[in-house]
């Protein structure tokens, strides 16, 4: 229990330190024209405690009336004073502890330095009292509570020895500062305390963005399913009208939608590799992109769609997020023609320039039945991959009959290469 009451008075005396500076708050930037000083911010306590330090140190220096002494001595007493009341103002930002061991130490000098005034009056100076209260509020504030009670009691004592008769108005002020001081620390660490909380929340929406991306891959498979599978539903229809009894060309329209089947089974296999992956790693094949359009069109004309494709010459060079959403959105919307407008003419336009890329697909109303509403996951989930990008996406019926998908992906030239 003895060594319970000393370690704080060991903390406060030489053992202890403080806590590191908080971030500043009150600050302002330096203006152009002093662009010359090592720093760009002015923090405005510690600049006003240097002035209020610089102050104190000219005053007092200059202050020779009523001290003890005289000769060399009186001549040197002056600027212990100043030291006293300035050098712990400096340093209370950085170092709180320290200037309080140093006010401790040469305040009570200078109250002795200082020729005893009457009874009716405080031994202490103005200076005195405001470093002496500021370096104990920063205490207070940077300090562990044990330090601080041992400040407090040391102050007491002191004040105590060398002047009994203020000690109620004394530790009046030193308690209000403390307190104060103690009430800054409780809501600072409270507020660190939020900030961490903050962090767990953003770690954990973290953690729900991968959710949410796996829900897009999701989608993604929706996209693929829905494309391959209405292909070849189609195609199974068409194949037989076609081949008319003719073996070959059922044959070949069976090949056909083989060779459908297997590139829709080895899509699957490449999304769901990233499903079943528990560490997040992706299957390094190469998603599809705008150099695969030749493709879809060829699958939407087997289908009986009448496909008119303009385009630029080139579409290299596109980041791979772009051109994977150009293929989606494509594949989706020739997806909804094949299924809602059978037999339609579609126009698909890709147009490219230094900013971005447009799609526009445009099928007329249909020659055949419409196929059976799908779930509507498709225009959600071409919007979300527009979305994703920075881009727009616009979808809806024509006044002429058809549907129209008018799409804009930025492009970013950083990630182009």
């Amino acid at each position: 229990m003895f060594s319970a009451v000393l370690e704080p008075l060991r903390l406060a005396l030489y053992r202890g330190d403080a806590d590191p500076p908080p971030p500043r708050r009150l600050t302002v930037r330096v203006p152009r024209w002093l662009g010359l000083l090592p720093f760009r911010r002015i923090d405005l306590v510690q600049a006003g405690d240097l002035a209020l330090a610089a102050l104190f140190f000219v005053t007092t220096a200059s202050e020779r009336a009523g001290l003890r002494g005289g000769g060399a001595l009186g001549q040197f007493l002056p600027y212990v004073a100043a030291f006293a009341f300035s050098l712990p103002l400096a340093l209370r930002g950085r170092h709180p502890l320290v200037a309080w061991r140093i006010a401790a130490g040469l305040i009570p000098l200078t109250i002795w330095m200082r020729e005893r005034p009457s009874d009716d009056t405080l031994p202490y100076t103005a200076p005195a009292i405001i470093c002496y209260l500021l370096v104990t509020y920063a205490v207070a504030v940077r300090c562990d509570r044990r330090i601080t009670v041992a400040v407090w009691a040391l102050t007491a004592l002191a004040t105590w020895l060398f002047h009994p008769d203020s000690v109620a108005i004394a530790l009046t002020m030193v308690t209000i500062a403390v307190l104060f001081g103690y009430n800054v620390r409780v809501r600072r660490n409270a507020t660190a305390r939020l900030l961490a909380e903050e962090r767990r929340t953003q770690e954990a929406e973290g953690a729900q963005a991968v959710l949410e991306e796996r829900a897009r891959i999701a989608r993604e498979l929706h996209d693929v399913v829905a494309h391959h599978m209405s292909v070849i539903a189609i195609q199974a229809e068409a194949v037989p009208l076609r081949a008319a009894g003719d073996p070959a060309q059922l044959e070949a329209g069976l090949a056909e939608i083989r060779g459908l089947s297997l590139e829709a089974i080895a899509q699957l296999r490449q999304v769901l590799g990233v499903l079943r992956d528990q560490e997040g790693r992706t299957d390094t094949a190469p998603q599809p992109g705008l150099d695969r359009i030749d493709e879809l069109v060829a699958n939407a004309r087997a289908t009986g769609l009448s496909v008119l494709v303009k385009r630029p010459e080139s579409v290299d060079g596109l980041p791979p997020a772009v051109g994977l959403s150009a293929y989606r959105i494509i594949q989706e919307s020739l997806s909804n023609a094949m299924r809602h407008a059978p037999g339609a003419t579609v126009m698909l336009d890709i147009g490219r320039d230094d900013t971005g890329l447009r799609l526009h697909v445009t099928n007329g109303p249909g020659s055949s039945p419409a196929g059976e509403p799908g779930a509507g996951q498709g225009l959600v989930g071409m919007r979300e991959r527009a979305a994703l990008l920075g881009g727009t996406l616009a979808a809806g019926p024509v006044p002429v009959g058809g549907f129209q998908v008018t799409a804009t992906l930025p492009i970013d030239e950083r990630g182009a290469g």
